[in-house]
């Protein structure tokens, strides 16, 4: 069920798990997106397929993807209420309908490694180009439209849509952030550090834009993040250090208490509006906590249901973490 912006101010996380199991080992269950019904959906990168379940671990259901090896990565609904995702090594964007059709839509660029996927205000899905270097655009009926960023081989590893109108993306390779209007143009704003990998990226509560820093070797570089970060509409950028050193933090999200959360190796974090981070083991530690949402979908978070949902790629489950 998804609850009203204003109904989530006061929630809390209660430090309770729950975890399912699912039924085809290795999967490798990536990311999650929340339907308007509540339905979840997510992406399996090993397992080649797309899957669904309902929020109480019934009704579960795998879609098989039509080419072998299409590694799905993010998904995000769409506004034809359909359901988009990237296929990183398919070179494809592939839509799911809510009875499991899948349609593919090939992207004009050979072996641009898409990952990231928004809804934009336009109405279309955008996309992001890691080894492109490229952002994308795919309308409703699968029409593809890319847009060259400035930057060469700035590796857009992540994008979000702002609560600007813009188009919002990370340049891993370039230690940028850049912002994309609806029509293909491009500022980019350079972190304070050189080598601070720049990965996932979504829309606070508060009106900013929120991303991770990864850390050690990550896409063939070694990179010293291990933040959070903060960056203004008008691209001040605010850093924030993870208390633990192990690991790298992955993804980000918007969470039922309307602050920001990530994944990192064994534990899920919280960031304050102040930067104060606090950190969750969750209860296996070596289950890979990958993607997470409580309904944001890398958009301006307007409704959020009332628990964080997250992948657990190594360890083959779905968990949500519970809030009052």
């Amino acid at each position: 069920m998804l609850i009203g912006a204003s109904a989530t101010a006061q929630r809390n996380a209660t430090g309770t798990f729950k975890q399912f199991p699912l039924p085809n080992p290795g999967s490798g269950p990536t990311t999650i997106a929340v339907a308007p019904d509540g339905t979840l959906w997510f992406t399996e990168a090993a397992g080649n397929r797309i899957g669904r379940m309902a929020q109480d671990g019934s009704g579960l259901k795998e879609f098989d993807l039509p080419h072998p090896g299409s590694a799905p990565r993010i998904i995000t609904v769409g506004s034809d209420g359909n359901f988009w995702f990237s296929e990183h090594l398919g070179n494809r964007m592939g839509r799911i309908t809510h009875t499991g059709i899948i349609t593919e839509f090939d992207i004009p660029t050979p072996s641009s490694q898409p990952r990231a996927t928004a809804l934009g205000r336009d109405g279309n899905v955008w996309f992001g180009e890691f080894a492109g270097g490229k952002i994308g655009r795919v309308t409703p009926e699968g029409a593809i439209t890319e847009f060259p960023i400035p930057t060469p081989n700035s590796g857009p590893r992540a994008l979000a849509a702002g609560p600007d109108g813009n188009i919002w993306f990370s340049e891993f390779h370039a230690s940028k952030i850049g912002r994309m209007t609806m029509d293909g143009k491009v500022t980019e704003f350079d972190l304070p550090r050189p080598n601070s990998g720049p990965g996932d990226i979504t829309a606070g509560a508060d009106g900013s834009m929120w991303f991770v820093e990864l850390n050690g070797r990550m896409d063939d570089r070694v990179v010293d993040g291990n933040r959070v970060a903060r960056i203004t509409l008008d691209g001040k950028v605010t850093e924030f250090p993870i208390p633990s050193t192990s690991g790298s933090p992955i993804n980000i999200a918007v969470g039922p208490d309307r602050n920001i959360w990530f994944t990192k190796a064994g534990r899920l974090g919280r960031v304050t509006p102040d930067g104060v981070i606090t950190e969750f083991e969750v209860p296996t530690p070596n289950s890979g906590p990958t993607g997470l949402t409580a309904g944001s979908d890398r958009r301006p978070p307007d409704q959020l249901i009332d628990k964080l949902w997250f992948t657990e790629s190594a360890g083959n489950k779905l968990a949500y973490l519970e809030f009052k």
